[in-house]
């Protein structure tokens, strides 16, 4: 089975930024330079958001790796013996720090290493007296797993970072936490995706369609616009390959209609415009796959004239990559059209 090529839409790493600014906190002088809002992109960077669970909004490129020094620095025996919670956060954001670099240069081992480091502060902390730091360290290991199993292809990592995250909602509740829960059930959602198109298995997109469902219930385009659209998009992205896996047009139909809502909140809430588009190109790709199902000539063509409007009217918000999808897509439809 070929799923198609889609666009997955991340939130925002907040447990990154803690970790950078924690770094930061330790040795001002060292990071002063590197800490500061980076300016000096001149290109609009159109796939921010879709390339993982690490991407920098704030920070130079360079400031991971002197980060990561100064927290192992003040990683000590002593540390560990008098202050244990204090030695558990430490490990917590060296930890986030590796993942992130592991992202940027795509390192099985350095995923690994933070994965460790997050196993390292689970030791130092009693869930009945840590509780929440219990439940955000498990929260990072789940997403440092899901990171490695993505990069790996090893399906143990995304079964052991289900687990983690489904761990850390014993604790983070929807009544207790509601924000902390919707950022889990969407990551959960997002492990559950990328399993489900290891193993071809339709049960598992389905576990991943009812995550992405309850993390949207906590939602409104007003507080949360953002977060509302990555979700309906992400949600849409599993059910288009759950329509795939079945040959199913009516997950289909129903994968459009996510895309729909999720365009819709980008647009009326005024999200980045390049949000807008991947949407848009997502729904296309759907359509062109139930064309494709239903032999529809008619919809192909409209697919086909999509496709060519998109590439015409935004390139400016396309990457190359994603250019070049749409062209394959586009040509794919109007072989259909004739067929």
């Amino acid at each position: 089975m070929n799923f198609s090529n889609t666009y997955t839409i991340y939130l925002r790493s907040h447990a990154l930024e803690k970790a950078l600014q924690h770094a930061v906190s330790l040795a001002p002088d060292i990071l002063a330079d590197a800490a500061a809002v980076d300016n000096d992109v001149t290109v609009m960077d159109n796939f921010r958001h879709m390339r993982g669970n690490y991407e920098q909004q704030r920070f130079n490129a360079g400031v991971l790796s002197n980060a990561i020094d100064v927290v192992q620095s003040a990683l000590s025996d002593e540390l560990r013996h008098d202050a244990p919670s204090d030695w558990a956060a430490l490990q917590n954001s060296l930890g986030n720090l590796l993942a992130a670099s592991a992202q940027q240069q795509g390192d099985e081992g350095l995923y690994c290493r933070a994965a460790e480091a997050f196993d390292h502060a689970l030791d130092q902390l009693n869930p009945a007296d840590t509780s929440m730091a219990w439940a955000e360290t498990l929260y990072d290991l789940g997403t440092a797993r899901q990171a490695l199993g993505k990069l790996s292809g090893d399906g143990k990592w995304f079964k052991s970072a289900a687990d983690a995250y489904t761990q850390a909602l014993a604790v983070w509740t929807r009544d207790a936490a509601p924000e902390a829960w919707m950022y889990t059930m969407h990551q959960l959602g997002e492990t559950f995706h990328l399993h489900g198109m290891q193993l071809k298995g339709n049960r598992t997109f389905q576990k991943s369609v009812v995550a992405y469902k309850n993390a949207a219930s906590v939602l409104d385009a007003d507080r949360y616009a953002f977060e509302l659209a990555a979700t309906h998009n992400n949600r849409a992205v599993v059910l288009h390959h759950l329509g795939e896996s079945e040959e199913n047009p009516e997950r289909l139909e129903e994968a459009i209609k996510y895309y729909d809502k999720a365009l819709a909140v980008a647009m009326e809430q005024q999200l980045p415009f390049h949000l807008a588009v991947i949407c848009r190109v997502n729904k296309a790709t759907a359509q062109n796959a139930l064309a494709g199902l239903r032999h529809d000539a008619e919809m192909a063509e409209q697919v086909s004239d999509e496709f060519e409007l998109i590439l015409m009217c935004f390139p400016h918000a396309l990457q190359p990559l994603c250019a070049k999808h749409c062209e394959a897509q586009m040509d794919q439809a109007k072989r259909a059209e004739t067929a």
